[in-house]
């Protein structure tokens, strides 16, 4: 069953922290893990929520479970026909996970007026928010390649999280840089993708 979940900038983080395999364990005021049946669903919350959140980002993550195991919890529609959920206890998400086939993928992201992105506390970039970092990444370009491949590197949470903004936004050289932050990204990092990928 490939089913999505919209989450924040901190949930994402936790989840690439486990190789984009695992969702994180439930808040003590969380006792319900709510992921969706579509792709619309999880891009209207993503928009109405997270975007509009203190953390001003949403990002939409799509990952496939086993079918047999999926089919354990029953579908709840919340609203609209498109608003359908499945309810896992919170406590049962560590077994879910293990169900979880594949790595989870990171489809749309929103970004909302005060996104600051995840801000970086080593190197060039340390102290910036997302788009101090795409400039800075610009300027060590556009002197010397071996530094620029460390700062990406180096900072690789910080680019993970933040390269969907840089891609809506880049604007001039910025598309360049994209492109070259994706060079050097699928060189370390071959095995996740950067940036949003269709479903």
């Amino acid at each position: 069953m490939r089913l999505y979940r919209p989450v924040g900038l901190q949930e994402l983080l936790l989840i690439y922290r486990s190789g984009m395999r695992r969702f994180p364990p439930r808040l003590p005021e969380q006792p319900i893990f709510y992921p969706v049946l579509n792709e619309p669903y999880a891009r209207q919350i993503s928009r109405e929520w997270n975007a509009t959140s203190p953390e001003g980002a949403g990002y939409v993550t799509v990952f496939d479970v086993e079918d047999a195991y999926a089919s354990t919890f029953e579908v709840q529609q919340v609203g609209a026909r498109m608003h359908q959920e499945l309810w896992v206890p919170a406590g049962e998400l560590e077994t879910f996970n293990e169900h979880i086939q594949g790595r989870i993928r990171v489809t749309a992201a929103d970004f909302g007026p005060h996104f600051v992105g995840q801000v970086p506390t080593a190197f060039s970039l340390r102290g910036q928010d997302a788009r101090a970092q795409l400039e800075t990444l610009i300027r060590i370009h556009g002197y010397n390649g071996m530094d620029f491949h460390g700062e990406v590197t180096a900072n690789h949470e910080a680019v993970f999280a933040n390269f969907p903004c840089w891609a809506q936004i880049a604007s001039g050289n910025g598309p360049q840089m994209v492109e070259a932050i994706r060079k050097v990204w699928s060189m370390a990092f071959p095995e996740i993708p950067l940036g949003v990928r269709p479903s």
